[in-house]
């Protein structure tokens, strides 16, 4: 393996669990695909543990189809927008960057970012929070803007921000 991949193997598999996805996968709580179409399968599926979450992020094809994997999950999210919770990384543009510029923030640094994923997560209210509905939709007109208040915020409160808060709050 290459030096990420070691790092990876190293910080995320304290159990040192060893074989194939299909190997691993028993009792799992999650499964996060990040890999290539068709992965795994309904029997990997049925090995996990009671109601799993699957994200299969594979892009343009996932790992498994929500099709097949939707009796055996509990909450199924892929990459593609025909589907509910699409995630995708245009969820975070452009609020990084508006609220990166608004404070002339000198980096984007992990606060920032970690600003930002929760803005995305707050925009969907407890009360619209179900199986289906755990992001918000890239055409969700709120999510921009909270994503560029928090990262904003974030920026002031690390200390990456050039531009004076008083300054920033004049002239919103």
């Amino acid at each position: 393996m290459n030096w990420v991949k070691e790092w990876y193997a190293e910080n995320s598999n304290p159990n040192d669990e060893r074989g194939t996805v299909h190997d691993v996968m028993k009792d799992a709580d999650v499964f996060l695909g990040l890999s290539a179409p068709g992965v795994i399968n309904v029997d990997d599926l049925k090995k996990m543990a009671d109601k799993p979450i699957v994200f299969a992020m594979a892009n343009p094809t996932p790992e498994i189809m929500p099709e097949e994997a939707e009796p055996y999950v509990a909450v199924m999210a892929t990459g593609r927008s025909d589907y509910p919770n699409q995630i995708n990384n245009v969820l975070c543009f452009p609020g990084i960057f508006k609220g990166a510029l608004a404070c002339r923030a000198s980096q984007i640094n992990e606060e920032m970012k970690v600003a930002a994923a929760h803005a995305i997560a707050d925009t969907i209210a407890p009360n619209e929070l179900h199986a289906e509905y755990i992001v918000p939709s890239v055409f969700d007109k709120r999510v921009a803007e909270a994503v560029a208040r928090e990262v904003e915020e974030a920026a002031y409160r690390t200390g990456v921000a050039r531009r004076d808060k008083a300054f920033s709050e004049r002239y919103e």
